[in-house]
């Protein structure tokens, strides 16, 4: 594991080798002393923690082990079950627990898993408060015993339904007669996509809605996009949308298959709040990573783009600060801050559906507001990261010069591995590629 056990996105790492039970049972015991103090909720007087899984095997594990954890400072545990991250989120925000736990590794492959935490606000951690919580570790205090220890049951019948009431409620117009093909990646979507959808009145195909969570993200979903692709031509449908295992992205393909990534999402979801007055400050937040033709196409309808470091927990941060309402990333993680506190991507989904019926414009018409600049990302093994990036300076300057304004040169260090990112935006492909190779050169 990192030095620090938190990553971007909680603790993640393979499920029973760097994610163990007795890790699970450790962090969730000292989540609840850090965030559960003097909390009171309505079953018996104690603080109250709701729990979420996807559908990986080791997810049965880790919720018994995080329940467990829970229980044993005193917390009493409603079990969520397989749901979408959001949707944990959403509950803990409208409802009285004092912290959420959302067990899932999103869109990465089976053997992982991972544990997020949220605050009885909704909201993800800040990184004080995962201090703490990591620093509680070492805590060996005596555990509860006897009538303080906290009972653990499922959630009550339709309190996973309010969150599905939640989000058909926030639909500017309604998407009926939309052929629509969703790929849930084998993943938390697979259990309320087709009701969700169907619900908002498209007409709704499912692929990849296996619950057993063998294959989740397995050749499927927001990051292989191919089989959608191929079903939504197939089934002569409007579009498609493809979740991750936690459901936290959305991606998309319009009717002739092209994939509409998360800048064009972004574009097509700003505009529509743009036109009704709601988009906050007239401002969207994205990532460094967003693509040079995103912010052109927004800085030509007259919205701003702040800039944030990759990760949606910094567009969250920005736009928590600045009171904006959308943020996203070019993955597919989409921020609707009026709706949801945390990335939720069917509800993402939704707005899309929403916007295509409303305008009655094919997706494909609506993304095309966004002209991508040919974009080539190239990673480079080296043994410092920080002696990589100084010699990284010269390098930029020299291509940023040849580019003359017309494109874009970002490098960075990977958070998680030996790693330097370079990634070069031209007005072809051959000049972006012919970049980014001398750059990679000069690092390796």
């Amino acid at each position: 594991m990192p030095t620090r056990l938190f990553g971007t996105d909680g603790v993640r790492g393979v499920a029973g080798v760097d994610l163990t039970a007795e890790l699970a049972v450790r962090l969730a015991r000292s989540a609840a002393r850090c965030l559960a103090a003097d909390s009171v909720g309505a079953y018996t007087g104690r603080a109250v923690a709701l729990v979420g899984r996807d559908p990986r095997p080791s997810g049965e594990l880790l919720e018994a082990a995080v329940c467990a954890g829970l229980a044993t400072a005193g917390v009493d545990v409603r079990r969520l079950g397989v749901v979408p991250t959001a949707a944990v989120a959403h509950l803990v925000a409208t409802t009285d627990a004092t912290l959420g736990v959302m067990i899932t590794a999103s869109h990465n492959p089976m053997p992982d898993n991972g544990i997020k935490f949220f605050g009885a606000d909704g909201f993800k951690l800040a990184d004080a408060a995962e201090d703490a919580i990591e620093a509680g570790l070492a805590d060996t205090g005596a555990a509860v015993t006897g009538a303080d220890v906290g009972r653990i049951a499922d959630a009550e019948t339709g309190l996973l339904d309010s969150y599905t009431v939640h989000l058909l409620s926030t639909l500017p117009a309604r998407a009926d007669g939309l052929r629509l093909v969703v790929d849930a990646a084998n993943g938390a979507a697979a259990g309320v996509a087709r009701d969700i959808y169907s619900r908002a009145g498209a007409d709704v195909t499912v692929i990849n809605d296996r619950l057993d969570g063998l294959s989740i993200n397995d050749n499927c979903g927001a990051t292989h996009l191919d089989g959608l692709r191929e079903a939504v031509v197939a089934a002569g449908a409007d579009l498609g949308l493809a979740h991750d295992g936690d459901a936290d992205r959305c991606l998309a393909v319009d009717a002739t298959g092209a994939v509409v990534d998360g800048d064009a999402i972004l574009a097509v979801l700003a505009l529509a709040l743009h036109e009704r007055g709601e988009l906050a400050g007239d401002t969207v937040v994205a990532t460094v990573m967003s693509n040079l033709g995103f912010n052109k196409a927004m800085a030509a309808r007259g919205i701003r783009v702040a800039q944030t470091a990759v990760g949606d927990r910094y567009v969250l941060e920005r736009m928590r600060a600045d009171r904006l309402t959308l943020g996203g990333e070019q993955s597919g993680h989409v921020i609707l801050l009026e709706h949801a506190t945390t990335g939720d991507g069917v509800l993402t989904g939704l707005q899309l559906l929403s916007r295509v019926a409303s305008s009655g414009r094919s997706l494909a018409d609506l993304a095309s507001v966004v002209t991508r600049l040919p974009q080539v990302l190239v990673n480079v093994a080296v043994a410092d990261k920080a002696s990589a990036m100084t010699a990284a300076t010269r390098l930029i300057a020299e291509a940023e010069s040849l580019l003359g304004g017309d494109g874009r040169v970002l490098v960075r260090p990977s958070g998680t591995e030996p790693l330097v990112r370079v990634m070069v935006e031209a007005p072809t492909d051959d000049q972006a590629r012919e970049l980014a190779d001398r750059i990679a050169a000069g690092l390796a």
